[in-house]
């Protein structure tokens, strides 16, 4: 089983945030978003997992070296290709190439998931779907009576399912994958002015493949600021009885910690309330403040701050009694 993972995108509805890390290294509940989505694909596959292909922009040596450790982690190869223009989802699929063949299961790293079945590696096609309010913003599926899909529609305009992909597939073919990708982008096909997955996935099932849905308990996005933290909280929900949140190598004093929280190596809390729902960094400082629903990154100082339903970056100093705040990296206010 291969893993691909497209995630050149900038993650610009989370800046400042993503001005120095990509999107999906933002770390929830002490773990990069994308970790946890290889981790949980990883647990739901059924089979071993021996390559895991990042599709990145321009983000440097250092998080190339991360992913590569990440899929190590796990048991698998990690492959690094980059996609230098944001040409859709189709054309992000096939910068790796030479990875998709045997079974692929393609994860987009925007969200995260939580989900109780097996995947069915017989099946031709596995699309995992979630019931949504509005459904105009998404690819969706319909199903027939047998429960096997019959159309993808990008994006609707009126309403046909409240059915949504949520950007994770599997493909028991990867090789009729691929050719049907490159199809796309030979015949300049594009809808929306981008070259689309759902495009390729209808053809492969007018061409035979029958492809059934995986439905998702839980769809949790990381699109911007506050649905990243509300995903932070639930993740540490999900987490607190398989995962050691709090470090045996930080220090607490004089302060109450309400679980769940994440707590890493080296952090150091004095005279404070932490959490519900926080995640603090490695080496991060806190002082004197009351602090709950909020994620802090590493080497960073907070003092005399109430805040809620906030983010502050890496080697931040946040001095004050600001209530929600989102404090990119290296910054400063006191």
């Amino acid at each position: 089983m291969k893993i691909i993972v497209p995630m050149a995108g900038r993650g610009s509805r989370l800046r400042p945030h993503t001005l120095t890390i990509p999107k999906p290294l933002i770390p929830i509940a002490g773990k990069p978003i994308v970790q946890r989505l290889v981790e949980d694909i990883v647990k739901v596959c059924g089979e071993p997992v021996d390559e895991i292909a990042f599709i990145i922009g321009d983000f440097g040596k250092e998080t190339e070296e991360n992913l590569k450790a990440i899929a190590e982690s796990l048991g698998a190869k990690g492959s690094i290709y980059t996609q230098d223009q944001p040409l859709g989802t189709a054309h992000a699929i096939m910068c790796a190439g030479p990875s998709i063949t045997g079974n692929v299961v393609v994860a987009f790293a925007d969200t995260l998931f939580r989900a109780d079945f097996t995947l069915d590696s017989n099946s031709d096609g596995v699309i995992w779907t979630k019931r949504v309010d509005d459904p105009s913003a998404f690819g969706v599926v319909k199903k027939n009576a047998d429960g096997f899909i019959t159309d993808f529609i990008e994006k609707p305009e009126t309403f046909v399912s409240d059915e949504a992909i949520i950007g994770i597939y599997y493909f028991k073919d990867g090789d009729f994958l691929k050719s049907e990708l490159q199809y796309l982008l030979d015949n300049d096909i594009k809808d929306k002015g981008e070259y689309q997955l759902t495009n390729a996935l209808e053809n492969m099932k007018n061409k035979g493949s029958q492809f059934t849905s995986g439905t998702v308990n839980e769809w949790m996005d990381c699109g911007n600021k506050d649905v990243t933290v509300e995903t932070n909280g639930k993740i540490l929900g999900f987490v607190k009885d398989d995962e050691q949140l709090q470090s045996s190598k930080a220090t607490i004093e004089n302060s109450e910690i309400i679980e769940p929280c994440y707590i890493a190596d080296g952090a150091v809390i004095k005279n404070s309330t932490v959490g519900p729902l926080v995640s603090v960094g490695a080496n991060t400082v806190i002082e004197d403040s009351t602090i709950d629903n909020t994620i802090i990154q590493e080497d960073s100082h907070v003092i005399n701050a109430k805040l809620t339903n906030s983010m502050i970056g890496n080697k931040a100093h946040f001095d004050g009694k600001f209530s929600s705040v989102s404090i990119g990296d290296y910054s400063r206010l006191d």
